[in-house]
């Protein structure tokens, strides 16, 4: 490029839904399950007896049979996160109609992240490991199914996919980082499309990381109303699992394919809170969201719903409404998906964007399940309390994860 020239940005559009949830397999099911206000959390009889551990709770995916869905040559490398982000990779590229030549053809890459590799693989590693500190045992496709990059590469083995491969690993924004790293690949030409999102597990070890810090729930006599993000009685995280994948292509790509176009992504915030690595900022949260406001060329005035990141904890849950409070004052609609599927780690933002698309395709807004008593700390926004008609147009998705990342995201529904 010679001096003087520009730059000319791609603008980018979702094409494509796959989603693994505690409500089953499948983009219906988890709609089903979110518009019927159901609950995906359960108690999970086995973890008490772990010692020292206080939440019991938990959003399993229902129990289902893997080999007739995936064959045994892909599937011997997938522990089940992968194998969730394999199932929702496939849902997705079938729902936006990409062809196993475009896939294969270097122009399409992946960008799917997790907290971890398998934790139920690495139990299992360090249990046939520690008793006698011996290998002889250990099998060598259990590496494949704990790297860091384990559902990236397997969905990419599992698809053809040749083009660019990308795996965030920050916990709970992997999947939001996926969108937004997407967005941005396909934004600047480097890629005509990216299969973006995230995978976890239930595991008693991912819920003992909330525990020792004394923000997991502990609500074991009602665990269907566990976790209650922006409710005064919220006692904290409840770990859900699943993956969720979503299509993002360029429009010129989208136009060309005739591809049904969900939403066209219009800016990306991601900022880093240097103060604590365990405790949110408000100022951090609301330096995101005015960073991805800015990107899209729009004010606070022109955002017509908030998705919510709240978890249920005391303090996250606070500073979050404060620092949208700070940009969009009492007026903009705001509600969290968490009550309904549990805090889903890796696979959150991608989920729960797919929860956010069909709300801009039904016109609908959806309450945050559990939420009866609102903090009055919390009620500096408009926190919703039923599903109501609403017209919905640009909407912002929050994501923010320990260690300090803070992800913002705007869309705007597509219409011809």
């Amino acid at each position: 490029m010679g001096r003087g020239e520009t730059v000319s940005l791609k603008r980018v559009v979702i094409t494509g839904r796959g989603a693994v949830s505690p409500f089953g397999l499948g983009v219906a099911d988890l709609l089903d399950g979110v518009w019927n206000g159901r609950s995906g959390i359960q108690l999970m009889p086995d973890w008490q007896s772990i010692q020292g551990l206080q939440c019991h709770m938990a959003g399993p995916v229902p129990p289902f049979e893997a080999k007739p869905l995936l064959p045994r040559t892909i599937r011997r490398t997938m522990g089940p996160m992968a194998i969730y982000a394999t199932l929702a990779a496939k849902e997705a590229v079938s729902d936006s109609g990409l062809e196993p030549d475009f896939l294969a053809s270097g122009k399409v890459g992946a960008e799917i992240g997790s907290t971890t590799g398998s934790p139920r693989i690495y139990e299992a590693l360090y249990r046939q490991f520690l008793p006698e500190e011996s290998v002889e045992h250990v099998r060598s496709g259990m590496f494949f199914k704990i790297m860091g990059h384990c559902c990236a590469a397997n969905v990419c083995l599992a698809l053809g996919i040749t083009g660019e491969q990308w795996a965030p690993t920050s916990a709970c924004t992997s999947s939001a980082q996926a969108l937004g790293l997407g967005y941005m690949l396909i934004r600047s030409g480097r890629q005509e499309a990216m299969l973006c999102g995230g995978a976890d597990e239930v595991h008693p070890t991912v819920t003992m990381v909330f525990d020792v810090i004394k923000a997991a729930s502990r609500s074991h006599d009602f665990p269907l109303i566990a976790p209650r993000p922006f409710d005064l009685n919220r006692d904290g995280v409840v770990c859900g699992e699943g993956g969720g994948i979503l299509v993002l292509e360029s429009l010129d790509s989208a136009l060309r394919r005739e591809a049904n176009i969900y939403c066209e992504i219009l800016g990306f915030g991601h900022v880093n809170d240097s103060k604590s690595i365990a405790n949110p900022h408000e100022d951090s949260m609301a330096r995101t969201m005015r960073n991805a406001l800015a990107e899209a060329g729009l004010n606070g005035d022109d955002i017509d719903y908030v998705n919510a990141h709240a978890t249920g904890t005391v303090l996250g849950d606070i500073a979050e409404a404060v620092a949208i409070n700070n940009i969009f004052g009492k007026d903009v609609p705001v509600s969290s998906y968490k009550g309904h599927l549990g805090h889903t780690l890796g696979a959150a933002g991608a989920l729960e964007t797919i929860v956010l698309l069909e709300m801009l395709n039904r016109q609908e807004v959806v309450p945050t399940l559990n939420l009866e008593r609102p903090d009055p700390a919390c009620s500096v926004i408009n926190l919703v309390h039923s599903v109501d008609k609403l017209p919905l147009n640009i909407v912002l998705k929050n994501s923010f994860a320990l260690g300090g990342v803070n992800t913002a995201m705007v869309l705007r529904r597509w219409t011809e």
